[in-house]
């Protein structure tokens, strides 16, 4: 059976839009031809894909089955099309990092030195994204490696996605703050009802409903500020313990320890990268900078 990425390319868009008119204007198409191109497909499986009910459409159980393996085939042609592209070039002359913000700045520091050794003549940038931002950015090639705290590997994807290590997250108050005294038998229910301080990143990243613990809670943008706030005892925190101990003599923060956590929070950390063989390469460097970094820990 013969059909075109073109006729999977509409499928996909009109499933995924639920409207014929808004898979055309997605794919830049008119919708006369958008929907002509589906009609021609159904007519090669000899199946109805989608019910038209006025300008909507509505997947079939045909439909619903089949979209899994034609947004799969089409992510495979647009990864194949960018490996093939990227045999024709060489080594990348800029590229941009998109971190979650609860990535440390020693980290991204190693990460530059390590990439300015392996490649002296290409730019870096950083700027701090959240985990969609870091997405869109990769699909529009406004970000070439995106650094984030979640994984969401698949079988087939349009970018390349792989946990290089799993962070370690502890809770954290002032040196000098009463919840320090508290008994570990009493201090998870002391923390119900104290200030929390949650990094947005986190929220951002779905993690809201593990995390939290007071409904007394305050967001902040910025790692460095979370870390300086706990450090004055506005509140207490989640924060990630290579971060803290790579800071130990700046900050006057301590572990807390508490009876109902019995091991630390672990969350992935994951890159993110266009199927691309320049950057295969800047992969390894990275990869291996974050696993020396976390791996610190256990020294």
């Amino acid at each position: 059976m013969q059909f075109s990425l073109e006729q999977l390319a509409a499928f996909v868009a009109v499933f995924e839009k639920g409207s014929f008119s808004e898979a055309a204007a997605k794919l830049g198409k008119h919708r006369t031809t958008i929907g002509q191109v589906v009609t021609n497909l159904e007519d090669q499986l000899a199946i109805e894909l989608f019910e038209r009910i006025g300008r909507s459409a509505k997947p079939t159980e045909d439909g619903q089955l089949l979209y899994r393996y034609a947004k799969q085939t089409i992510e495979q042609a647009s990864s194949f099309d960018k490996i093939a592209l990227s045999l024709s070039f060489g080594q990348q002359e800029e590229i941009t990092i998109g971190y979650c913000s609860f990535i440390p700045n020693e980290a991204l520091v190693r990460i530059r030195i390590r990439l300015l050794n392996a490649f002296p003549n290409m730019k870096v940038n950083f700027v701090i994204k959240s985990k969609d931002e870091v997405k869109q950015g990769l699909i529009n090639n406004e970000i070439q490696v995106g650094i984030v705290n979640v994984d969401t590997r698949t079988a087939m994807t349009s970018f390349d996605t792989s946990v290089v290590a799993h962070a370690s997250f502890a809770l954290y108050a002032a040196t000098s703050s009463e919840l320090q005294s508290y008994p570990a038998n009493r201090l998870y229910n002391k923390l119900k009802t104290s200030k929390q301080l949650i990094l947005s990143a986190y929220l951002e990243d779905n993690l809201g409903d593990k995390i939290t613990l007071s409904p007394d809670v305050e967001v902040i943008d910025d790692l460095s500020l979370l870390m300086n706030l706990v450090q004055q005892d506005v509140g207490w925190a989640l924060l990630p313990r290579v971060n803290v101990i790579h800071l130990t003599e700046v900050l006057q923060i301590t572990e807390l320890e508490i009876d109902e956590m019995k091991d630390y929070f672990r969350f992935p950390v994951s890159l993110w990268l266009p199927h691309s063989k320049p950057m295969l390469e800047v992969k390894k460097h990275i990869a291996a900078v974050i696993n020396e970094f976390v791996g610190e820990l256990k020294a």
